[in-house]
């Protein structure tokens, strides 16, 4: 190996000449690049000294050697993703051809049937004219009858039912047997999940998406037949019956249950027919139906509690692509019965948006996440296998809707209400449900709890976006939540104090947020919540102690149309074993109107201000809500608990009360964030126009130029509300922090809030610590005096993390004193310069 720079280049040599490494010269440094990228002057000098193999070399030459490696290994880097990108932009281009020509089919269809309408009215003229041509009106008229081969239940009749359902679907995926039009909010591209399209003016709800997932046909196949595991509203699917068909195929019957979204309406079932067969050219069909009386098949009787909805022609294309993977086209298109459900949810069971979110975007996130998972490591910072995270999520997930929808198969049985009906009580004593809890007190010793009691109810939300509310309830958790409840709760599974890996990355008055996994959309959060501090009994007055819950949160995207919002968390044990026992509780959001959102996600409305409907301290404005429009949601809240069985109706009287507690506390944070409480208090404005804001931002700016030298903002005209605007569109991360023991931000631009995934309420609830990793803390206690001292410092490029612990790259910070009018340092401002998500 050798290398050669120029004098002044990165790599040069004193000389000028070629450097030469030995091969054993070079797997020592090859071994310690691997254990530090980026070793210091003194790790250098180290190694030289460890190795002799390395002691004809001079420490520069050393640097120089790590300083080409580390290009070199960009440079691979980027060759790859380039690659990558090629890969999904050529896969993309096809797909977009293959639109291009159904579109172009689907004008001439249209262009045909205009033409036959026009000829169609014009005989229709003529015949009103002449009662002579009544002859022509008739033979004019396009009468079609479908003449379909004799079909029952004998393997012919079912393979005859499968190829009409695999021709409607192909129609369907490739063809104009439906109008598509684009999912409001989805714009195709190498980053995105794909092409997603709706229908319009189609029987039923339907929706179609193209996509290209890292994964062989036959996986995929493999995968998106296993409805459970990614459909997190799929109760179960059972196959009945497996034919084998002359051509290769496989016909299955199959009975799917899925369960209701909430208790306002019933769960859904299904009787479907799935016929899996290989194309000429090589591509993997799987397609679907509901089988029904008229089409003479076999029968499924209908089954108590549930509604019987019907699957037209959906399914999936999978075809192999060149490079690797598969381009796959999903079709689902069903018809949910909407007849069945109150009014006011219907629009949930009529919008081809939701169905686009909730499935058919489902199975394509699932595809892209297990992708990621085989090109990277198995294993997490955690310990834990990605595989292992998802199963827990997917516990989470249906614990909630098995507690939600309460099935008597499973054990549950509906108690008498106290003469209100505004919430349900289920109990669940089966042995099924206990032994998968394996309970035990605190001391180790077996719970005589016997029996789960669920307490659950619905309410109507009017103009209160999923997402926000669902912030706010994540990170203002002792705003709604009773912690001698969670104490309750947690005791029933808690076998010992809690240790668990990782650092406190995030805290929000009392609790801290320790992040666990994310999707690869962002759209999902695995995390675990540490309550600090939390009695329940005398002894814990005196020590109190810490009460860990699993918590998995969704919905967090405010521009996603039609998705719905859900924290749902249980408490954990101390072993935190993957096989974890789970009571689940927690909220779910659905929005009821289709209507996209003309808001930011880092909206910077005042919450825990707004809460206090006193007529001083407010800062909040309707401005933000101006082109929202009315917006509509119903919110369902189900919590657990285990009991023992002669506790029974105190703890269903507790529970009432517990959930008519958080529905009162849940209608005040709506109540503060609905535009009609703001725009009733005509002293009210955004915090970004405050005469505060306004000098802060003239102080950090003149702060910026005593300390530096040059000015923080290129042109921000003369009014410090300009200079105001003009730092909060700043493109770098600028965030204040005050100057307590335990500093805490106060103020971030947009840049600043991105980078940390908060809001400006909750990032008061911020320490300046928590962002950083033990590196970070370490340089940060370093340069602390220097910037008190001097009035500023520059910080090298490293990682902090987000508030949902996320790892952020910089390139380099600047921190400096902020003075206030006296000259007395008010706070402490950052700037993180070209940040990163990794």
């Amino acid at each position: 190996m050798a290398m050669s720079c120029k004098d002044g280049k990165p790599g040069s040599l004193d000389n000028g000449k070629y450097v030469r490494y030995t091969p054993e010269q070079v797997e020592a440094l090859e071994r310690l690049y691997h254990e530090c990228p980026k070793p210091s002057s003194i790790r250098r000098q180290q190694l030289i000294r460890e190795c002799p193999i390395l002691s004809n070399i001079e420490p520069k030459q050393i640097k120089v050697w790590f300083q080409n490696r580390r290009c070199r290994e960009k440079q691979r880097k980027e060759a790859s993703r380039l690659q990558a990108v090629n890969r999904k932009l050529t896969a993309m281009n096809k797909l977009l051809m293959e639109e291009n020509d159904r579109l172009q089919k689907q004008v001439s269809q249209l262009v045909y049937e205009n033409g036959y309408f026009r000829q169609h009215t014009q005989n229709a003229t003529l015949a009103t004219k002449d009662p002579s041509c009544e002859s022509v009106v008739t033979s004019g008229q396009h009468h079609v009858t479908p003449q379909h081969p004799p079909r029952d239940a004998s393997p012919a009749g079912l393979l005859s039912i499968a190829e009409e359902t695999l021709a409607e679907f192909l129609s369907k995926a490739t063809g104009t047997a439906v109008e598509w039009v684009q999912m409001p909010g989805m714009k195709p591209g190498p980053d995105s999940i794909g092409i997603v399209a709706i229908s319009h003016g189609c029987t039923g709800v339907a929706a179609r998406a193209c996509g290209l997932v890292g994964l062989e046909p036959t996986r995929v196949a493999e995968l998106l037949k296993d409805r459970p595991s990614w459909f997190r509203d799929c109760r179960a699917v059972d196959v009945l019956n497996v034919l084998p068909t002359a051509n290769g195929g496989t016909i299955e019957l199959l009975y799917m249950q899925l369960y209701a979204p909430t208790t306002l309406a019933p769960a859904r079932d299904f009787w479907l027919l799935r016929y899996t067969s290989v194309l000429e050219d090589g591509s993997l069909v799987v397609c679907e139906r509901s089988l029904k009386n008229t089409q003479n098949g076999p029968s499924m009787p209908a089954v108590q509690h549930f509604v019987r909805a019907e699957m037209l022609p959906s399914g999936y294309l999978i075809r192999p692509c060149e490079g690797g993977g598969s381009i796959i086209h999903i079709v689902d298109h069903m018809d949910l019965e909407p007849w069945s459900v109150p009014e006011v949810l219907r629009p949930l069971y009529e919008s081809s948006t939701v169905l686009a979110q909730k499935t058919t975007m489902a199975a394509l996130r699932q595809l892209r996440q297990i992708a990621q998972e085989v090109s990277q490591s198995n294993v997490t910072g955690w310990g834990r296998r990605p595989a292992a995270l998802r199963a827990l999520s997917q516990r989470l997930s249906r614990g909630f809707n098995e507690a939600l929808n309460g099935f008597a198969d499973e054990g549950w049985s509906m108690m008498g209400n106290d003469g209100m009906d505004d919430v349900t009580i289920l109990v669940n004593s089966s042995p099924d449900k206990l032994m998968g809890l394996n309970l035990s007190f605190g001391n180790g010793f077996p719970s005589v709890s016997n029996a789960v009691l669920c307490a659950k109810a619905s309410m109507l939300l009017q103009n209160v976006p999923p997402a926000i509310l669902l912030r706010f309830l994540r990170e203002h958790r002792s705003e709604w939540a009773d912690s001698s409840i969670d104490a309750y709760s947690a005791a029933a599974v808690k076998v010992g104090p809690c240790s668990l890996p990782g650092s406190r990355v995030g805290g929000f008055g009392g609790q801290v947020i320790l992040p666990l996994a994310h999707t690869i959309e962002h759209e999902e959060f695995l995390e675990v919540i540490k309550l600090e501090g939390i009695a329940n009994s005398p002894e814990d007055a005196i020590m109190p102690r810490d009460v860990f819950l699993l918590q998995l949160c969704s919905g967090m995207d405010e521009n996603a149309v039609g998705t719905c919002a859900e924290l749902i968390f249980a408490p954990i044990d101390a072993s935190f074993a993957d096989d974890a026992p789970l009571l689940p509780s927690g909220f779910r959001i659905i929005p009821l109107d289709s209507g996209k959102e003309a808001s930011s996600p880092n909206r910077t409305l005042d919450l825990a201000s707004a809460l206090d409907i006193g007529p001083a301290g407010n800062k909040a404005s309707n401005d933000y809500w101006s082109n929202s429009g009315c917006m509509r949601s119903v919110m369902t809240i189900a919590f657990e608990f285990a009991l023992e069985s002669h506790m029974q109706e105190h703890v269903a009287s507790m529970a009432r009360q517990y959930v008519r507690s958080i529905i009162s506390s849940v209608q005040r944070v709506a109540l503060a964030l609905s535009p009609s409480h703001l725009s009733s208090h005509a002293g009210l404005r955004t915090p970004l126009g405050t005469p505060e804001a306004q000098t802060l931002a003239r102080w950090i700016c003149q702060g910026y130029r005593v300390y530096m030298g040059v000015e923080l903002l290129k042109s921000s005209g003369e009014g410090s509300e300009s200079i105001l605007k003009t730092l909060w569109h700043h493109s770098d991360a600028i965030m204040c922090c005050s100057l307590k023991a335990l500093p805490v931000f106060t103020f971030a631009n947009q840049a600043g809030l991105d980078m940390l995934e908060t809001t400006l309420v909750a990032l008061q609830d911020i320490t300046l610590e928590k962002i950083f990793d033990d590196h970070g803390r370490k340089t940060l206690c370093t340069e602390f005096p220097q910037i008190m001292q001097q009035g500023f410092a520059c910080l090298q490029g490293g990682i902090c993390l987000s508030s949902m612990g996320r790892p952020v790259s910089y390139e380099r910070a600047v921190a400096w004193k902020v003075l206030n009018e006296e000259e007395n340092a008010h706070c402490i401002c950052f700037m993180f310069i070209n940040w990163s998500f990794v």
